[in-house]
């Protein structure tokens, strides 16, 4: 998810940052902080047992040369996971690094007044919670996927119409759950345009992230009109963060319950996951505000990768089918439902929330991986969950985090003009204000791949 660059966020989120330039530095090269054993004892794949990189096939000198690139200083990663065959191979955790912290007293980012850099952002290990950004949407995807296979949706090409009253009697009831899915809605993009207070139209080929600064986060992306592109696989493809909102009221008009208390009992309770999902800071929404099903799932990483090895299980987990396998099958299929070649070129697709990695150029001149292979997650500031199936393999990173509360101390989005009030994801780098290189995910999972031995 991007995020628009508005004068006054921006100097709001450079005075959230924190200050103070000379705390030590105790733990910034990322050395590996290995966690506590899960379990030894393996239930239908459910929960991992820790085991060395040799004994499933992979070579731990490479993988520990992937996770040092992974981790240079520079990247403002903070965990990453390998797991393989359903063992937990490799993990490593770090706060920020020597440069990061210059760079945010070079850039006048840090207050000198308030809390260092190692204080918000220093000392992290497994526990430490990590965000989704839009690694999010894939979740609420397989939550209507969970909904299909209890009955509460009839299925993918049901109109969305039968949750949005809205759309009942006019054009839009022809668009399907799956055209939200696959962001072909053909609905009207909406942003905030230059000298506005409110949503309307785009002018200037901007996108829809601007409905994070609004309380409510909801009824603009109901109350959008029909764009010229069309509907569906025909229509144009747009990444829409008003499509995936949707996805969140659609559930809970079909199943009575509020997004995160659906997930909390038939996803999270099942893979024992914990994680709690942000709302926006509507108090007549679903349940005191709308949860955003575009974004916004705190948990620890080894929390997503039970997300991921639930997809590597096609949906099941200690012996229950949790998501119907023909869901898991149709995410598998993305590439084949879903192609994105007016956008993509037919390298890279979008469907049911979920992307699939687009070959690029490796450093050694090999290309990787090939087109559509591999399914992924994909959040602002570098959120990923990759999944390769035919390898049977788990590669996950994040970048460092921190919620910022200070206004409701609540997980409810409020951004406002000064600090106090406010309520907002804060992760490293981008939405803390540092223009860097984005972290490259395909060449972390291209080298961890390289460790597999023939």
């Amino acid at each position: 998810m991007r995020l628009p660059l508005i004068l006054v966020i921006t100097s709001l989120l450079l005075t959230a940052c924190g200050g103070g330039g000379n705390s030590s530095n105790n733990q910034t090269q990322g050395d590996p902080v290995q966690g506590d054993p899960v379990q030894d004892d393996i239930v239908d794949n459910s929960i991992w047992e820790e085991a060395s990189p040799e004994s499933v096939g992979m070579n731990s000198t490479l993988l520990s040369e992937a996770f040092d690139t992974a981790f240079a200083d520079g990247t403002y990663t903070q965990a990453a996971v390998v797991i393989k065959d359903n063992k937990l191979v490799y993990e490593r955790y770090r706060g920020i690094a020597t440069n990061e912290e210059s760079t945010l007293i070079n850039e006048g980012l840090l207050d000198p007044e308030g809390p260092s850099a190692q204080t918000r952002f220093g000392n992290r290990d497994k526990d430490s919670l990590v965000t989704s950004w839009s690694t999010a949407k894939s979740f609420a995807s397989v939550l209507i996927g969970i909904a299909i296979g209890q009955d509460f949706i009839e299925s993918l090409d049901q109109s969305a119409s039968d949750f949005i009253d809205e759309w009942a009697d006019d054009d839009r009831a022809q668009i399907t759950l799956r055209n939200l899915l696959d962001m072909r809605s053909g609905l009207e993009m909406i942003c905030l345009n230059q000298g506005e207070t409110t949503l309307a139209t785009c002018t200037n080929g901007l996108d829809d992230s601007d409905i994070m600064y609004f309380d409510n986060q909801l009824d603009d992306c109901i109350n959008r009109t029909l764009s010229e592109g069309g509907v569906g696989q025909s229509g144009t493809w747009s990444y829409s963060n008003c499509d995936s909102m949707l996805l969140g009221e659609i559930l809970y008009q079909a199943t009575g319950q509020d997004l995160e208390t659906y997930a909390d009992v038939n996803l999270f309770s099942k893979i024992g996951m914990d994680a709690e999902w942000w709302q926006d800071n509507d108090p007549t929404g679903q349940v005191d505000g709308n949860y955003l099903s575009f974004c916004c799932i705190d948990a620890t990483i080894r929390d997503f990768a039970k997300f991921g090895q639930l997809l590597l299980n096609n949906g099941a987990w200690d012996g229950e089918q949790v998501v119907p396998a023909s869901y898991i099958e149709s995410i598998k299929n993305v590439a084949v439902d879903a192609l994105n070649t007016d956008t993509f070129g037919g390298t890279r697709s979008y469907g049911l929330q979920f992307w699939t990695v687009p070959p690029v150029q490796q450093d050694d001149g090999s290309v990787y991986p090939p087109a559509n292979a591999i399914i992924t997650t994909v959040g602002f500031d570098g959120q990923y969950i990759m999944v390769d199936f035919v390898n049977n393999l788990l590669v996950l990173r994040n970048s460092i985090y921190e919620p910022a509360f200070y206004g409701t101390e609540e997980r409810k989005w409020k951004l406002l003009n000064t600090l106090e009030g406010s309520d907002f994801i804060a992760t490293l780098p981008a939405y803390m204000g540092i223009n860097t290189e984005r972290f490259r995910y395909s060449k972390f999972l291209y080298q961890v791949t390289q460790s597999i031995t023939p």
